[in-house]
């Protein structure tokens, strides 16, 4: 079995990755800034030196850590820059200078795409980000597709609209409808004909998994690969499937969609099918009844302890 260092392991994907990883008989160091400065995954994917440190007798170093918010990104490009295309260079440096040589999965986004031409989106879809989020992935990109060009061992994965977790951001929209719809309150739908690709957690890290199994394996010439349902669902279907599927006393507010993101992406999952037999599992229903459900019990517990 394999030792592999995380970065962004405190992440919704990288919780899910580390179970999955951990359960197959891998060693997984985390790194990711967001725990305390006290905890042993505590680092910063800026500096070459800690990850080298972190990743010495590692196999292979899987990178989700990211400026991972289009909003975030917008109000603060300079951090993006410096953490998506710099943390990522840094990444590539400290795995150039260990013995292991250990290789480099890059965790982007389906935001490199734009809007996209036509759809469902393929990974030989044009490159064209509208955003800068998108952007910074992109020229992450290609920080990796000139180390392999170079020998370095590297692989590309492109994530969609990554669901999953009653304690994901609670401004994202699928945590947001959820919460809306266990405890009652409105659901701000921008832009009710946006489409997009809800792909659960739990399959992305299956899937990222099996990637990761093949790299081991010695795989190196494996293109990027999208890991998406490539069933669209719009803003509005998914407000009313959480409104359906939950109390029933959540409000839908209609809202402008707002500027600086994509409107419409669902991907095409037959590379990934092809290449690592992947497909995704878990149905838009099941994944959002559990949310509600997860969000019910909190709001249970926190009413019994009012009393108490």
């Amino acid at each position: 079995m394999a030792r592999l260092l995380l970065t962004g392991s405190a992440g919704l994907i990288g919780q899910a990755l580390r179970r999955v990883l951990v359960a197959a008989g891998h060693q997984v160091v985390g790194f990711d800034n967001a725990v305390s400065p006290c905890h042993p995954d505590y680092g910063d994917v800026r500096s070459p030196a800690g990850l080298g440190a972190r990743a010495a007798g590692c196999q292979g170093i899987l990178h989700l850590a990211a400026i991972a918010r289009v909003s975030v990104s917008a109000a603060e490009p300079r951090l993006c820059r410096s953490v998506n295309v710099g943390g990522v260079r840094a990444v590539l440096e400290a795995a150039r200078a260990l013995p292991e040589r250990p290789f480099v999965l890059l965790a982007s986004s389906r935001e490199v795409y734009g809007e996209p031409a036509s759809l469902p989106v393929v990974e030989t879809a044009q490159i064209a980000p509208i955003n800068v989020y998108g952007r910074s992935k992109a020229a992450a990109e290609q920080l990796v597709e000139h180390a392999r060009k170079a020998g370095q061992h590297t692989q590309i994965v492109r994530y969609a609209n990554v669901y999953g977790s009653i304690d994901d951001h609670p401004d994202r929209v699928v945590p947001a409808f959820t919460r809306a719809a266990a405890r009652g309150g409105l659901m701000h739908v921008r832009g009710t004909e946006n489409a997009f690709d809800f792909t659960h957690v739990d399959d992305v890290a299956a899937g990222t998994a099996r990637l990761v199994e093949a790299l081991l394996a010695g795989e190196r010439d494996l293109p990027p690969v999208q890991f998406a349902t490539g069933e669209p669902t719009t803003l509005g279907q998914l407000a009313r499937h959480a409104h359906r599927l939950g109390s029933g006393r959540a409000r839908l507010v209609e809202e402008a969609t707002v500027g600086g993101t994509v409107a419409r992406f669902w991907g095409n999952p037959a590379r990934a099918r092809k290449l690592l037999g992947w497909e995704a599992t878990v149905t838009l229903e099941e994944g959002l009844k559990a949310m509600i459900d997860g969000f019910a019990r909190v709001a249970a517990t926190a009413d019994q302890s009012l009393v108490a």
